[in-house]
């Protein structure tokens, strides 16, 4: 097993391990995928990756990050969407989307302007939600607290925005639990304070995970893999830990979740995280030895070697690249030929590689 070894889940095969993880580019208009969308992911689909995600993809219109983000909560967000699955099929690769709620980090700007910084309902933000009402920045407007109700009906969002991924076309669905996002914040007790079913015990926190997962699998085919990103750890002492994480991956596994791209952090704005290459690959190891399910590894992985040794070595499964992904478009068909792999570039560009 290495880098450039196929890998099969359910019934779709990738043609190598490297995936592109789902990179916010801020660049829709209501939610609508643009000729932007198709050149990024389709570039990263002639480079050569097994796997192209397109970014987090908002299942209700106030679970964007930003107004720029991609959404997939009307049945016309659709037909571009399909437009660019088909491209990216025709290049090789494996088309997936990263369904995600922003939960209380919703409504800022984009992050090049004002530095990202929260949006207030008075100039032209909205009102975030939350499982507790506690702000991310003190400086924040309170989230509003999520009714029951209001948790069903979410649940129910993420179940139609499935539906519309198989109508695009795509094979992969990511579900984003991790960073801080709605689903990280259920699971977080640093930001679940709940004294409900969905609050205190490790089972309560988990339930809305679950039953997400569950609303997902009901309207994705069998025959479709189903990834969840989370944040393995919070980095602050009394929040979520790996420990958890190996937890939540035994529950998830059951209910039809076939790979854990491993991320950390993200939750609260104080955490201390020690960044370094690779820091995030010990928490796949973890989770694949433990629990026996897939596990993808992110996290300043920027060398073929070093890929190739973690497939190699057991740690992950896949290795989901973003930022080197920016700085090389064709990094698999760099990255074959720094380790003597043949593999098949695109007729036009067969003179370069």
């Amino acid at each position: 097993m290495h880098l450039f070894s196929p890998l099969t889940i359910r019934d779709i095969t990738f043609r190598n391990r490297i995936a592109v993880s789902p990179m916010c580019q801020y660049s829709s208009e209501d939610g609508f995928a643009s000729d932007w969308h198709l050149v990024h992911l389709g570039s990263r689909a002639v480079g050569g990756a097994a796997l192209v995600m397109a970014e987090a993809s908002a299942v209700e219109a106030r679970g964007r990050i930003a107004p720029g983000d991609l959404g997939i909560w009307k049945d016309e967000h659709i037909e571009p969407l399909a437009r660019i699955t088909a491209f990216l099929r025709k290049q090789g690769a494996v088309a997936g989307i990263q369904l995600a709620h922003a939960g209380r980090k919703a409504s800022t700007n984009v992050p090049w302007e004002n530095g990202g910084a929260f949006i207030p309902e008075s100039e032209g933000g909205w009102r975030t939600v939350a499982p507790s009402p506690i702000p991310f920045q003190e400086t924040d407007e309170p989230p509003i607290e999520l009714s029951k109700s209001d948790i069903r009906g979410i649940v129910d969002s993420f179940g139609a925005a499935a539906r519309r991924a198989v109508a695009a076309g795509f094979q992969v669905i990511e579900i984003h639990a991790a960073h801080g996002y709605l689903i990280n914040e259920f699971l977080s007790p640093l930001s679940n304070q709940r004294r409900d079913e969905y609050g205190g015990s490790f089972e309560n926190r988990v339930r809305f995970a679950v039953e997400t997962a569950k609303a997902i699998r009901g309207e994705w085919p069998d025959s479709l893999p189903l990834f969840i990103r989370i944040s393995a750890s919070d980095w602050v002492e009394g929040g979520w830990t790996i420990d958890d994480s190996v937890n939540l991956a035994g529950v998830l596994k059951p209910l039809g979740v076939d790979l854990v791209d491993c991320s950390s952090g993200g939750a609260v704005p104080h955490a201390k995280i020690p960044v370094g290459p690779g820091y995030q690959v010990g928490f796949a190891e973890r989770i694949r030895r433990d629990t026996g399910i897939l596990t993808g590894a992110v996290g300043m992985i920027t060398e073929p070697e070093q890929a190739d040794g973690i497939i190699r070595d057991g740690r992950a499964d896949m290795i989901l690249m973003a930022r080197q992904f920016l700085r090389d478009p064709y990094f698999p068909l760099h990255a074959a030929k720094a380790l003597g792999v043949q593999i098949a570039s695109p007729v036009q560009y067969g003179r370069a590689f």
